[in-house]
């Protein structure tokens, strides 16, 4: 009986495969045409539909003003946001608006309705451009609801408007007016967009991040709902974005900074040590962030290193034939690179690695060279820099031993851990997932509700250790920490971290909802900000959302999340009976509840921890963790109003 199942199932699949064969022709071949190849898709063009994406809407628009003052003809920028509609102007030349020789329409419609159009794939009209792909404000134009776009040029003003990408009143003259630019303003597509909800905290960092890029481009930011209205300009460029990023760290010495062009490509290089034990490198090429890095970062990290060994070596600075090794050049440094190149070769349309050859060069010549001079040319600064080197080089070999307590093993068989890691039985690290859990008595509840299949759980005895303010050696000696990366198993360090040897694809922080979880959680999300984000870049670090509430009524409960959640449901409710209990601690909940609300794959709420501005988040973290009192006074006082569940 079952072979003849077999049998017909084969020859039903068979029949299934001939048929779809014949079917699939010419016919089948679907050419989209126009922008609907963006509509249908994205996600290729502007990197997802989230909240990342529909900022990548107005940082695609302001690109072009940026282009114009990389080519020399805009000095102001204005953006403006009025709820879920965006206005970005430039005072540069103004699209093109005559009739264009090939499509015979205004190059202005050419521009705003087809992809890879633009005066940017030579360096006849841009010299420098960070938007070589053509696909920017068309791709914003085809998933935008609305798109009104005003051209200010040879006196007139030019006027078109389109819905979903495509044109509805022809480009026409509006009026007359003496300036030059163009002003775009756009409403997102709600079909496109889940949520239509624009963050300024997300504009102004990029806003603030191309003034300091830029020197002397004014960058004004209106922002309609809050009353906001802030203007951004430096005259300092990559040597304030430096002292900006520092703002939180007690300096050294001041702002170092060079610049030169070096086989066509402009740099600027600013650079300071503070008396932290971190690296902060930052990198631009074209004025675009490259977080992920690239040749250029190779370039410098490979002339600093070079240079004070160099310099150690000539002074009689090194011992034992001792080396200095580029994590010993780097602790302590905050540093800018920007470069702007002809011809960038960008990794996407996102643009995050940098990946032309000749940078690397042109960079290290350029670093060694000026670096070389200046420490020869200035003893008290050398004395600092090589002092700062020298120290991170003697702390190296401890550190060196203390990671080798951390390195990967299996903890169940391991006696120095014993009760703490309460493991899953899968070893697929793509389905398991791991629970940082504050306290023992969380602990227990979170051992005795989860799936022991897949999920595992570390309870950690009280607060790990504020690693802002530490040296490798001393986290790397500390219990709670070792245990940490003892369990997640990828390491720790430039030259022992690897993200494939991960134990566990999510690692989940669940901790109270008090003032005491809220700086547990800190304080671990600062240890993986500063030693594992590439977990965080990887997606891999979460953030448990256990309930706030629970009201019981009419012999049920639920559970609620948020004081707004909890003020909606009580509306519904009117004049029934009901009792609230507030939980502040995770203990307070039994397993099943606890499994139920915050564990339970199907109904839990996760936070994904990501970072779209890594230079703000690098400062933020050295304000809110750091030494230094009065800018973290500072930002409290500025930011107390947007506190929410405030324990007191």
């Amino acid at each position: 009986m079952a072979k003849k199942v077999r049998s017909d199932n084969d020859r039903s699949n068979s029949e299934d495969k001939n048929r779809h064969s014949r079917e699939y022709d010419a016919s089948k071949i679907q050419v989209l045409k126009g922008l609907e190849a963006v509509r249908r898709r994205p996600a290729m063009y502007i990197g997802d539909v989230g909240m990342r994406g529909l900022h990548h809407l107005i940082f695609e628009v302001v690109d072009n003003g940026i282009d114009e003052s990389l080519a020399g003809f805009c000095d102001h920028l204005k953006v403006k946001i009025d709820g879920d509609t965006v206005e970005v102007e430039d005072n540069g030349r103004g699209i093109p608006t005559d009739t264009h020789p090939v499509q015979k329409k205004s190059a202005l419609e050419v521009v705003m309705t087809m992809l890879h159009a633009g005066g940017k794939f030579d360096d006849k009209v841009y010299r420098i451009s960070g938007g070589l792909h053509g696909v920017g404000v068309s791709a914003v134009n085809a998933l935008c609801e609305s798109l009104e776009v005003e051209v200010y040029r040879n006196g007139k003003i030019y006027f078109q408007r389109y819905k979903r990408g495509e044109p509805k009143t022809a480009v026409k003259v509006v009026g007359r007016s003496k300036k030059t630019g163009t002003k775009v303003k756009f409403k997102p597509d709600v079909e496109i967009f889940s949520k239509v909800e624009f963050k300024k905290a997300i504009v102004t960092q990029r806003l603030r991040e191309l003034a300091f890029l830029n020197k002397g481009l004014k960058i004004d930011f209106e922002d309609v709902a809050t009353e906001t209205k802030e203007r951004y300009l430096s005259h300092g460029g990559v040597m304030d974005l430096v002292k900006y990023l520092d703002s939180g760290r007690n300096r050294l010495h001041k702002p170092v900074y060079f610049a030169d062009t070096k086989d066509g490509i402009d740099i600027e290089v600013a650079l300071e040590y503070n008396d932290s034990y971190l690296e902060n490198i930052f990198t631009y090429a074209n004025t675009i962030n490259t977080h992920e890095g690239g040749t250029h970062l190779i370039g410098f990290k490979s002339a600093l290193t070079r240079t004070l060994n160099d310099y150690a070596r000539r002074h009689n600075q090194l011992k034992d034939n001792l080396s200095l090794a580029g994590e010993d050049t780097r602790e302590g440094l905050t540093a800018v690179v920007s470069i702007k190149i002809r011809n960038p070769q960008f990794e996407g349309q996102t643009k995050t690695k940098l990946g032309n050859a000749e940078a690397k060069g042109a960079v290290e010549s350029l670093v060694n060279e000026k670096l070389s001079a200046l420490l020869e040319e200035t003893p008290r600064l050398a004395g600092i820099v090589m002092s700062k080197v020298l120290a991170a080089a003697r702390s190296r070999e401890a550190a060196r031993k203390a990671r080798e307590l951390t390195r990967r093993k299996s903890l169940i068989e391991s006696e120095s851990l014993p009760g703490k890691l309460a493991d899953c039985s899968s070893t697929d690290p793509d389905e398991c997932e791991i629970f940082v859990v504050e306290g023992d008595s969380a602990g227990g509840s979170a051992k005795q509700g989860r799936d022991r299949r897949f999920q595992a759980i570390l309870p950690l005895r009280g607060k790990i250790l504020n690693v802002e303010k530490s040296g490798l050696n001393k986290i790397l000696s500390n219990n709670e920490i070792r245990t940490l990366i003892s369990a997640i198993g990828c390491g720790i360090g430039e030259d022992d971290f690897d993200i494939s040897r991960v134990r566990y694809k999510k690692i989940v922080i669940m901790t109270d909802a008090d003032v005491d979880g809220a700086h547990i959680r800190t304080l671990l999300l600062t240890f993986f900000f500063r030693f594992m984000n590439d977990l965080i870049d990887g997606g891999i670090i979460y953030i448990a959302q256990p309930p706030l509430y629970r009201v019981r009524y009419d012999r049920s409960h639920e559970y609620m999340y948020s004081d707004d959640e909890l003020q909606k449901f009580l509306k519904k409710q009117g004049d029934k009976k009901h009792e609230i209990q507030r939980y502040k601690g995770l203990g307070e909940m039994n397993p099943d509840q606890l499994w139920q609300t915050t564990m339970d794959p199907e109904r839990r709420m996760l936070k994904k921890v990501s970072m779209e501005d890594a230079a703000e988040a690098d400062r933020l973290f050295s304000i809110l963790m750091g030494d230094e009192v009065e800018p973290r006074r500072k930002f409290i006082e500025e930011n107390a109003r947007f506190v929410e569940n405030l324990d007191v």
